[in-house]
């Protein structure tokens, strides 16, 4: 659905939803959620508001809540889930794909998720702690158990009636795969291979050998710039001694790329990515403060520095006036910067072999932009003040600082990188630390060497 239709779709679908619950038709609103898709009424709760939402959910055909669950993000999905009993949790996941089932009771608070666990069935349990047993964000917790395997030595008329008398296929099925009696992946057979091959040919002559199979401990972001990289639909996963475990999807795929993105914007406004864009004030309001006072104190820092120089900025007032424009300039070429090798590092670009690169060419951007709007600032302030020294005191330190962004941009990624700091969310604090601090240290203190 194009994105521009969704969007009229839900607000129609919510309009119409809302004033059935506002008139008391809560029977209408039933049947109307029962004839959406379960992937629109996750759309639909996470455009309510928290009130209204309730209503919505107690109002959700129990049979399809597990599959609304699956759809919803994490911060909207823990709301719903506390005004649920154990019973019904257990209940709404029964039917859920492994990945899925693993992502929501991870989702869970630790007394919530023992007694979701002890109200299933011994069969669901299993597959619970099994979901659970691989590391969170890794392709173990990505993949689908559900997969078609078939030996090697068969024919395709055999691979058919395994096939008729399975009766379905799991979604997304592009290829079979081949196994051998250990269930150690040896290849795949597509399935148009399958198709357009005679029932007689044995799978060991059709089967594609070379298919490259994603380790079970494989963080899901370089999952993603697999099926980027090669146009997958599937990808088998296997653990350390080739034994087939389960297969990963597209649609699972897009999810990923989806969050990482989510979680590359929101990061650096101090946001996480799953936030509810309805939740309770005081709940909203808490996660912000936290990202408001390290700003602060980033703040603080800078105004300290510009504190040393305040007998200059007696002295000459238009200091103050200019003070600003230095840092502020700093900030946004660091920050162009700063995005361009966080995005790098997501897709994989940057590496040990190609940093010093990178490194020596935003410095040659820093410098070449440096020099440009210098020398245009020291024009303007010449003309504007009449003083070609207050404007040769901006310029160096315009010059000086679009450089230091420049570096400080491309390097503060990487290193957070290497200290297992995330840098969408750290990255823009620490460059506007270092562009608010050089900008006003060379500034005033230029000034106050020339000038006072």
């Amino acid at each position: 659905m194009p994105e521009v239709f969704e969007q009229d779709y839900t607000l129609e679908q919510l309009q119409k939803v809302t004033k059935a619950l506002n008139s008391g038709q809560f029977v209408q609103v039933r049947r109307m959620l029962a004839e959406t898709a379960p992937c629109d009424t996750a759309l639909l709760l996470e455009s309510s508001p928290h009130k209204v939402r309730s209503m919505l959910w107690q109002l959700v055909d129990p049979d399809i809540q597990g599959d609304v669950l699956e759809e919803l993000s994490e911060d909207v999905r823990l709301g719903i889930i506390a005004q649920m009993e154990p019973e019904l949790i257990a209940a709404a996941t029964e039917d859920m794909d492994d990945d899925d089932l693993g992502d929501v009771l991870r989702s869970l608070p630790d007394t919530v998720y023992q007694d979701v666990i002890g109200a299933m069935d011994t069969q669901d349990r299993e597959r619970a702690t099994q979901a659970l047993s691989y590391k969170e964000n890794s392709a173990g917790a990505l993949m689908s158990t559900d997969t078609v395997t078939i030996r090697p030595d068969v024919t395709l008329e055999v691979v058919f009636r395994y096939l008729r008398l399975k009766g379905e296929l799991p979604d997304g099925t592009d290829e079979l795969y081949v196994v051998d009696k250990d269930n150690c992946f040896l290849g795949t057979l597509p399935v148009n291979i399958l198709l357009t091959n005679s029932p007689d040919s044995i799978v060991r002559e059709l089967m594609d050998e070379d298919k490259e199979t994603i380790p079970i401990s494989m963080d899901e972001s370089e999952v993603a710039q697999l099926f980027e990289r090669h146009n997958w639909i599937s990808a088998p996963v296997v653990d350390d001694n080739a034994h087939l475990l389960g297969r990963v999807t597209i649609d699972d795929v897009v999810d990923v790329i989806r969050e990482d993105a989510e979680h590359s914007l929101l990061s650096m406004a101090g946001l996480e990515d799953e936030e509810d864009t309805f939740a309770p004030v005081l709940k909203s309001s808490k996660r912000r403060s936290i990202w408001l006072g390290i700003n602060l104190l980033t703040a603080l820092m800078a105004a300290f520095v510009a504190s040393f120089f305040e007998g200059t900025l007696d002295i000459l007032p238009i200091l103050a006036v200019l003070n600003g424009i230095v840092p502020s300039m700093g900030g946004v070429a660091g920050s162009q910067t700063l995005t361009l090798v966080i995005r790098g590092i997501a897709l994989g670009h940057i590496n040990q072999t190609n940093q010093k690169f990178l490194m020596g060419k935003e410095l040659a951007i820093g410098a070449l932009n440096g020099l440009l709007w210098s020398l245009l600032i020291a024009g303007v302030i010449a003309v504007w003040q009449w003083d070609f020294t207050l404007g040769a005191v901006i310029a160096f330190a315009m010059f000086m600082n679009l450089v230091a962004a420049g570096i400080a941009g491309a390097s503060i990624p990487i290193m957070l990188k290497k200290m297992n700091i995330d840098p969408a969310l750290a990255g823009s604090v620490v460059l506007t630390t270092v562009t608010d601090i050089v900008g006003i240290f060379a500034f005033l203190g230029t000034a106050t060497w020339l000038l006072v």
